[in-house]
């Protein structure tokens, strides 16, 4: 099942995409987090209220938002998962050695850097020139959680989504190795377009990933070269902090990033940044330039 929230008619609403039409079951959920915090019993109702459905509409006379547009918590994020890019930020400088880490590099997106698969960037350039792109795979826990077994993490999914770990790269290297601030540009890490539960998603340790900007390849990867792969992340950070309905987990990018590039390639205003995994979908956002 693919879930949705959308706007029409100046309405928020949760919706269940089918082919190109999605049907409206924001009488049974309020919310996309209400319809997360159901459990198996409101996939099956979102199922079934999608299936009865007197009118759907078309996808194309919908806005989509960002699946959880205001997520509860802050986005939990993994740094540093794929080995290539690991060694592209050592040699730009990013980083101490280009050897993998040894557990899970742990920090966190404020529920405000989300923006709409489809959004407009803003890009201020007297605040920065440093725009970077970071085409992630993230998943949205279902069940909660604590000291989760690395056997038993992929029942704690309630779905998958696309990410983009958007960064600001001199925020993020230049305030003494805290990544947050640049980490946290407001509505700037589009997610979505939509969620996609297990059952349609397949086996997701092996699905392609990738980033284009202006229709050039820019990141080019498969999510089997993840260093610590989905369950480790979940075992890991459930050691310390109970995982519940609707937290995020974005799970680290490959490497093709502007840092990484000589000379770097930063984002500009005009450019077009489309992410994109396999069985998932495509994130398609303009940058423009800031207004103050």
């Amino acid at each position: 099942m693919r879930l949705v929230t959308f706007e029409h008619q100046g309405q928020r609403r949760v919706g269940v995409v089918l082919g190109q039409e999605v049907a409206d079951v924001s009488g049974a959920f309020a919310s996309m987090q209400a319809l997360i915090e159901a459990g198996a019993d409101g996939l099956a109702a979102a199922d079934g209220e999608a299936r009865q459905a007197k009118q759907r509409l078309p996808l194309s006379q919908v806005r989509l938002a960002a699946p959880l547009p205001r997520p509860a918590k802050n986005i939990l994020c993994v740094g540093v998962n794929y080995r290539a890019h690991g060694e592209e930020a050592a040699r730009a400088g990013a980083r101490a050695t280009a050897g993998p880490p040894a557990h899970p590099i742990w920090f966190t997106k404020p529920a405000t850097s989300v923006c709409g698969p489809y959004d407009d960037i803003e890009l201020d350039l007297d605040l920065s020139q440093k725009y970077d792109w970071e085409a992630e795979l993230a998943v949205v826990i279902g069940k909660p959680g604590r000291h989760i077994a690395r056997q038993q993490a992929l029942d704690h999914i309630h779905s998958w989504t696309v990410f983009n770990d958007f960064s600001v790269r001199d925020f993020q290297l230049d305030h003494g190795g805290q990544w947050f601030l640049g980490k946290s540009l407001d509505r700037a890490s589009p997610m979505g377009p939509w969620l996609v539960t297990p059952d349609e998603v397949g086996d997701a340790g092996r699905m392609h990933i990738c980033c284009r900007v202006n229709g050039v390849l820019k990141q080019d990867a498969d999510t089997s070269q993840m260093i610590f792969d989905v369950p480790a992340v979940i075992a890991d950070v459930s050691q310390l902090l109970t995982l519940e309905p609707g937290d995020v987990i974005s799970t680290g990018t490959p490497a093709g990033v502007a840092l990484g590039r000589n000379p770097p390639e930063w984002l500009k205003p005009g450019d077009v940044m489309e992410t994109e995994i396999e069985r998932l979908g495509v994130l398609r956002n303009r940058m423009v330039a800031a207004r103050r």
